[in-house]
């Protein structure tokens, strides 16, 4: 059993209690396990009042603007052996293996870590950056801490490989949080560092089995089974406690494989750890994790995140969907493919009415500037908050989610398969006396008729179309709340009713 250099509060001395420890202040103090954690945790109001904010994908990675941000595993992707490990259907070397062979050389001469001091940022503005993310209607931003490749993105105190003592030579984490929180967004932190134990593929043809880079390759060894060693998992804990206890985050978000067998004690750990910092700090914090196992975090003690997609239903505690503007990368590429505005709103309709947050995706460039693409896409969406951000912010799900032909798939990576929405899905959000029936499309008929206001349950008093000043008909019928629409949209996609109500259920 690993025995951990582990800073506890003096909670701990009291090991079976379930019960808090109460502080002068009568704030419950958490105890390193599951028990406790759950006897003391409740998920911040305010989280589930934000609804919208902004991941950032931005490290060495971006230089070689290839596949994705996992170019620096795959370019190590050299046999059939390897790759089945992954389970990847294609077999041999990878695409990025022979990319990199020919564009950069040898993996022996020119590893990764030759990318680092080619990652300068120098066009980096954090308040140019947080500024758009304000104008895009986001409330919250987290940036990657450190990603699978062990590179950290602000000042450590653990490893020198990070963006103060190389590549940009600035804290960028700590420029965006200073910046953010003058500008008052929530400020968060993620960290994808548990997979950097088996990131890279280790052969002595690789740079990755030098000994002098083992702090960056990780000091696994060549047997990809190889379990999670006692130093790696000291290392994790020194490096998280870092980032906490020196950017104080408001959210912490973290990646697979925290979630495997290996990790299991340090879990309910770091989650009481960082909880109490949070009461030291005087304010709620929010752990985000997507749980692969469903038994890693219980539940009701993290906010389930979902990668790249949806909940069919209405989950009555807090979650969020995180998700890239890019179909193909959440790193910059230079076949980067975006989605549109319209689809991106659309799942922010949906994830809303279903209790849910949106965590949308940036990729910069190398150089620090945000593709004019992406700019443009989050303009769309601020644009579009704007106007109809009162049937987004600090609302509420309704007694049903929503109605229409179009059903979404469930669980991670399954936003590809789902359908575009038509002009006969609508989706509910509820705030005080108003029920805000969000059309996905606009109807071709010119009318709508909603089935899930019925005569009997609901008394109307007034709609209206935000963004419009035009008087609307409608009438309540016994198929349900019927509204003539007037013939100009009031924008381009997914248009608001906001329906006053008298008895709203």
């Amino acid at each position: 059993m690993v025995v951990l250099n582990v800073v506890t509060s003096s909670c701990e001395k009291k090991k079976d209690a379930v019960t808090p420890v109460v502080e002068k202040n009568d704030e419950p103090r958490f105890e390193p396990n599951w028990e406790s954690i759950k006897a003391n945790y409740k998920d911040p109001k305010w989280f589930n009042q934000k609804k919208f904010g902004i991941f950032i994908h931005w490290g060495a990675y971006a230089v070689p603007a290839y596949s994705s941000e996992w170019y620096p595993r795959q370019m190590y992707m050299d046999s059939a052996n390897f790759t089945a490990q992954l389970k990847l259907s294609k077999m041999g070397p990878s695409d990025v293996y022979l990319h990199h062979k020919k564009e950069w050389g040898d993996q022996k001469k020119f590893g990764y870590k030759d990318f680092i001091p080619m990652f300068k940022g120098e066009n980096f503005d954090a308040k140019e950056w947080i500024d758009l993310f304000k104008k895009s209607g986001a409330k919250y931003v987290i940036p990657v801490a450190d990603h699978h490749d062990g590179f950290a993105m602000y000042k450590s105190n653990t490893t020198r490989w990070n963006s103060v003592d190389m590549g940009p030579k600035r804290d960028v984490l700590g420029e965006l949080f200073k910046e953010g929180r003058s500008q008052g967004m929530i400020m968060g932190a993620s960290s994808h560092f548990a997979f950097n134990w088996s990131f890279f593929n280790k052969k002595d043809k690789f740079d990755t089995t030098d000994p002098e880079y083992a702090d960056l390759y990780s000091s696994k060894g060549k047997n990809l089974r190889e379990p999670v060693s006692d130093a790696f998992k000291q290392r994790w804990w020194d490096r998280t406690v870092d980032l906490i206890d020196n950017y104080q985050p408001d959210i912490l978000w973290f990646d697979f494989y925290l979630d495997i067998p290996d990790f299991k004690d340090l879990r309910p750990k770091i989650a009481a750890y960082y909880y109490n910092k949070g009461l030291e700090w005087g304010k709620e914090v929010v752990i985000n994790d997507k749980n692969f196992d469903h038994e890693a975090f219980p539940e009701g003690t993290v906010i389930y995140d979902l990668e790249r997609g949806k909940l069919p239903g209405i989950r009555k505690l807090p979650w969020q969907t995180d998700t890239s503007i890019g179909k193909n990368s959440w790193s910059y590429v230079t076949n980067w493919q975006s989605k549109t505005a319209n689809q991106l709103v659309d799942d922010l309709v949906d994830i809303v009415s279903k209790n849910g947050n949106l965590l949308l995706n940036v990729g910069p460039k190398a150089d620090g500037t945000i593709p004019e693409d992406q700019k443009d896409i989050l303009l769309q969406i601020g644009h579009w908050l704007d106007i109809n951000g009162e049937a987004i912010y600090d609302t509420n799900y309704w007694r049903v989610f929503g109605e229409g032909p179009t059903e979404v798939e469930e669980g991670h990576h399954s936003e590809g398969k789902n359908k575009d929405f038509t002009g006969q899905d609508i989706r509910f959000t509820t705030k005080d006396n108003h029920v805000f029936a969000i059309m996905m499309a606009w109807p071709e008929s010119g009318s709508v008729i909603i089935k899930s206001i019925t005569n009997g349950e609901d008394d109307v008093l007034d709609v209206k179309l935000l963004g419009s000043d035009a008087t609307l008909k409608w009438s309540l019928t016994p198929e349900g709340l019927e509204v003539k629409l007037p013939k100009e949209k009031p924008g381009d996609f997914a248009f608001v009713l906001d329906l006053k109500m008298n008895n709203n259920k």
